[in-house]
């Protein structure tokens, strides 16, 4: 037995900053890329690349600063966020390096190495910047004027292999609609954490239980109908559904009621259906997810996910090895929507299942940082941030695997694509400053001074 008498101390012990953890995972991570840049050029010519100290001093010096950054000013931030972001974004490269290789005229590895080091930069930015994420909630509004803004702002440029999701100045193109994610998240969790005291109680009765239905409905059927919206105009399913899915997943958590989840469902199943059988760029990527060896029945050879499926099954579970496969057969969006297809024929279910499975960790630590948040607003915020690497790597897998139909979105911090680089590296910066808000003691609160002393407790 121990006694706990009032006279034991109130505060907390404090906790491990776990620094160091973190420092000895970025070396691992960096090494890790570095073999596996070095394993591409032995496989390819025969020798380990002449810049391979180039690549790894490069990588090395970005996950340093921004260990630096994280020690200073989050010195309670989680420790594998930062390590799991270096690790992905580091095989990124290698992979985008690898398919150069295949065509040597069009590198992208260089120009997808400097947005990585402006993604980096903005991680650190964005840590010492936002010191406290409560003030994020005083601009939501105008957060979500600007990501409604952004959304819109591709219908002025000409439409891309079928999808109007990008803004093209001269050889500059960004996709709007990454940055307008992270602004809609905040918008979302700011406007849910205002009215979550209510949100449980509202709503009508039927059969002696609260549904989702009346008033409390018309915001998420009014995020349905935008994204339906931004779907039509702009041809894009994957960010119409993945603002859609966002929505729910921070609504079912605001209101704890699980009938949001069942109405939701039913509205994305409803929007995709309509939206799948009317519009013809949408139609052909569902009716090519239902039969993708239809083009090789009817004599004119694999398409995209053909290959893709091909990749897979030619790597089986342990992989060629990199730089010994033949993804690059699946044409121009090989180093961005299919390049999980080159995991998967390269390194193997064995890789492809590791590589999942670092996501999956990546997500699961911001849902513990949302879960040891104090307030409202950075619980959903958490939530959000983490939702949304969840449902994107969840819509890309699924769609280069033939479980559902594509989207075109890029994978977080492995595929090519600029904008998707930056706005990842400030979606893992934004948990790093919530898991420090999480992790960071608090001092207990004081007893009032007329208050009797407590009598001891017996813990058996």
């Amino acid at each position: 037995m121990t006694a706990l008498t009032a006279d034991a101390p109130r505060h907390a012990p404090p906790r491990a900053k776990r620094r160091g953890v973190e420092l000895s995972l970025l070396v691992c991570a960096v090494l890790v890329c570095v073999y596996g840049y070095a394993a591409v050029g032995l496989a390819r010519h025969g020798a380990v690349p002449p810049d391979t100290g180039g690549y790894a001093a490069g990588l090395g010096t970005l996950a340093l600063l921004g260990h630096l950054v994280v020690r200073l000013r989050a010195p309670y931030a989680d420790p594998l966020l930062l390590p799991i972001a270096v690790l992905l974004n580091g095989i990124g490269l290698v992979l985008i390096h690898r398919l150069d290789q295949e065509t040597p005229g069009e590198p992208a590895a260089p120009t997808q190495l400097v947005w990585s080091a402006l993604g980096a930069v903005l991680f650190g930015a964005a840590v010492i910047a936002v010191n406290d994420h409560r003030r994020l909630r005083r601009h939501a509004r105008a957060g979500g004027v600007a990501a409604l803004l952004l959304l819109g702002a591709p219908i002025l440029f000409p439409s891309v292999n079928g999808a109007s999701i990008w803004i093209r100045v001269g050889d500059l193109s960004l996709q709007p609609g990454e940055f307008a994610k992270v602004l809609l998240t905040v918008y979302f969790a700011a406007r849910l954490a205002a009215h979550r005291p209510k949100l449980p109680h509202t709503g009508r009765r039927s059969k002696g239980r609260r549904g989702p239905f009346g008033r409390t409905l018309a915001p998420a059927v009014a995020v349905w109908l935008l994204s339906m919206l931004v779907l039509v105009v702009e041809r894009d399913l994957g960010t119409s559904l993945l603002f859609f899915g966002l929505f729910v997943v921070l609504l079912y958590v605001a209101t704890g009621r699980i009938g949001w989840i069942g109405a939701g469902l039913l509205l994305a199943s409803a929007g995709a259906w309509a939206v799948g059988s009317l519009e013809p760029h949408v139609h052909s990527r569902v009716a090519d997810w239902l039969d993708p060896f239809a083009s090789i029945t009817a004599g004119q050879g694999p398409g995209q996910l053909a290959q893709s499926l091909f990749a897979f099954a030619h790597g089986g579970m342990s992989g060629t090895g990199l730089g010994l496969g033949h993804s690059a057969l699946i044409g121009f969006a090989a180093k961005s929507d299919f390049i999980l297809a080159t995991v998967g024929e390269e390194l193997g279910l064995a890789g492809l299942t590791a590589l999942l499975l670092l996501y999956a960790l990546l997500v699961g630590r911001g849902f513990r940082a949302a879960l040891g948040t104090a307030d409202a607003f950075g619980t959903l915020l958490a939530v959000g941030l983490s939702s949304l690497l969840a449902l994107q790597v969840f819509v890309i897998a699924g769609g280069v695997a033939g479980l559902v139909p594509l989207t075109g979105m890029a994978m977080p911090f492995l595929a090519q694509g600029g904008s998707s680089a930056v706005t990842s590296w400030v979606i893992v910066a934004l948990l790093v400053r919530l898991s420090h808000a999480a992790r960071a003691p608090r001092p207990a609160a004081a007893a009032p001074a007329d208050r009797p002393p407590a009598r001891p407790a017996v813990l058996r």
